[in-house]
Formats: C-alpha cells, structure tokens, sequence
C-alpha cells in the first residue's frame, strides 16, 4: 500500500513525463546391534511399477531473446490465442466493433485515433493506404471515444487501481481498466504503457502482467505496444513488453520500430514525448514527424486484428 500511494503522489507531479511506481539435516544412522532379529518378509498388496531406467528428457520452454523485439515486425500477425480469446468474448457479449484505448497521454483523444472519426475528414490516407477504410467504417465510434482507462501521467499500476478512476461514471472501487470494460465493452484492447514506468521497471513486468491476465479473462484480445522513447535508459521496458506478449502468445504492435527512421527518431528533444503533425499520410513531409505514424500503423493493426478474427469467427 505504501509503495502504490508513494507511485501517485510522482505521479500527480507528471503530465506524460516517466514517474515510479514504484532443508532439515539428516540424521546419521545409528550402529546395528550385534545380533538383529530375523525380517519378516514384506508381502507386496498391489505390483510395483518399476521406474525407468532413465527418466524422460525435459524439454525447455523457449523464451525470448533480451533484444528480439528490435527486430519484430510494425504489424503483428494474429495468433491463435488471439482467436480463442475472441471468440470467447464473443460467447461473453463483447461487441466485435468496440475497441478500447488504454494508457498514458500518448493514447488521449486529442492527438490518438480520434481523426478516424472525423466529420468531414481531418485525415487522408491517399491510395496507399485507402484499403484502411473498411476498418475505419468497422470500428467508427471507438477512434473518438474518450477512455477511462487512458490519463496523462497513467502508469500499470494506476490501471489497475480505482484512484483515477471517474467517479460519476465508475461504480465504488472499480478500476480504471475495469469501468473502461464495462462502459465500452469491447473485443479488442490497444495497451499502451511504459513510459512512465520508467523509474519503476521493477514493478512494470508484474502489473502488465496483470493487465494482461485481466484483460484476457474478460474475453478482450490485448494487443500491447512498444514505445519511442528509451526513458529508462537501456530499453528494459519494451523487452518487457514483447516478453510478456510472447509468453502469452498475443499480437504486439512494435511502435518502436516504426520511428527509428525519423529526425530523432520521432522524439521531442525532450526525448520522451512524440514530434507532431497532421494524419496526412500521402505527405512525406508530415511523414518525418512520430504522431502521424502512431495513428496510421494502429490503425493498421486494427485492421490486421479485424481481418483475422474475422476470418476465424465468420
């Protein structure tokens, strides 16, 4: 408890910047006596199965490399617990048209997917990119949707808690991602956390994990994201990230990937908060900032989770 209100009061502090979290000795056997009675014999009651002479050999569960996220793609491909876990959200009522946001201020409305919904258009996707249309139809309502689960400074653990949480919508002791659930109902989550976990990375693996698990359990496909920035300095947190997508076999949208080719790559000088411009996709030179990125290629992994579990749940 101490360690959680320590975690918000740095928090209260940030906007988008980081803020922490934060075998018994064996007895010697005794002499025999000179003369010992006679053993009885021991009469088995069932046959014994005698053990194998050499036991089976254990197999290793394959784990990830520190640094094989760096190499995976923008765009995941859909897995097969993906499919299950969509499907049993189908089976729960999750509307196949809702996805939810969660995260810290790189996934607010104001500057996140929200142009998608647009009236008339404050994006263009040119002919490049005009296949994404379908989606933007699919899930429209969603882009522009204001989360729970989405706040400046928000961390794993205030995901997790009631402490943000909006009282005039959430019920008494509901968390942040749990009132999100509820009031959005949604088949798909897009989480995005880390940066301000930085000073606390101890902690991140454990409540992402639970994120995940919670997420999972309410019949939400979670589909976790990389970040740009490198605030804690050794690129611990995305190694994390992709670790526990791919212990759990779920889709990871590799953001980081995308912005190393940009001034910066992507980063304010600041170095934690993305470079800004329009979402005209046909613009090389809106292209060379980080903000039109992040919305294009989420919305292309929507449209990849769309197709798949589509396919998968006719």
């Amino acid at each position: 408890m101490k360690r959680i209100l320590f975690v918000f009061s740095l928090l209260a502090l940030s906007a988008c910047t980081f803020a922490p979290i934060s075998t018994p000795e064996v007895p010697t056997s005794a002499p025999l006596p000179a003369s010992s009675p006679a053993i009885p014999t021991l009469v088995a009651s069932s046959p014994v199965t005698p053990l194998p002479a050499t036991p089976p050999p254990v197999i290793p569960t394959p784990t990830l490399a520190p640094d094989a996220w760096m190499q995976m793609p923008v765009v995941p491909a859909i897995t097969d617990a993906a499919r299950a876990i969509y499907a049993r959200g189908l089976e729960l009522g999750r509307d196949p048209r809702r996805f939810s946001k969660a995260g810290d201020c790189e996934s607010t409305t104001a500057w996140y997917l929200s142009a998608f919904d647009s009236n008339p258009p404050t994006y263009e996707l040119g002919t490049e990119y005009g296949y994404l249309r379908t989606s933007i139809n699919y899930y429209k309502g969603s882009f522009e949707r204001e989360s729970i689960a989405v706040r400046r400074g928000a961390n794993t653990a205030s995901l997790l808690t009631s402490f943000w949480a909006d009282p005039t919508q959430c019920e008494k002791g509901e968390s942040m991602l749990a009132c999100e659930y509820r009031l959005q109902n949604p088949s798909v989550a897009l989480i995005a956390v880390g940066t301000n976990d930085a000073l606390g990375v101890d902690n991140f693996e454990e409540q992402l994990r639970r994120i995940v698990e919670f997420t999972i359990a309410q019949g939400i496909v979670p589909v976790l994201s990389t970040k740009a920035d490198n605030a804690e300095g050794d690129h611990s947190i995305n190694a994390i990230v992709a670790r526990v997508a791919y212990d759990y076999d779920l889709p990871l949208w590799n953001f980081w990937l995308v912005v190393q080719p940009l001034p910066n790559h992507g980063l304010q000088p600041d170095g934690v908060h993305l470079t800004y411009a329009g979402n005209i996709f046909n613009d090389p030179l809106r292209m060379k900032s980080a903000w039109p990125w992040r919305n294009l290629t989420a919305l292309q992994v929507l449209d990849a989770v769309r197709i798949a579990l589509q396919e998968s749940n006719p």
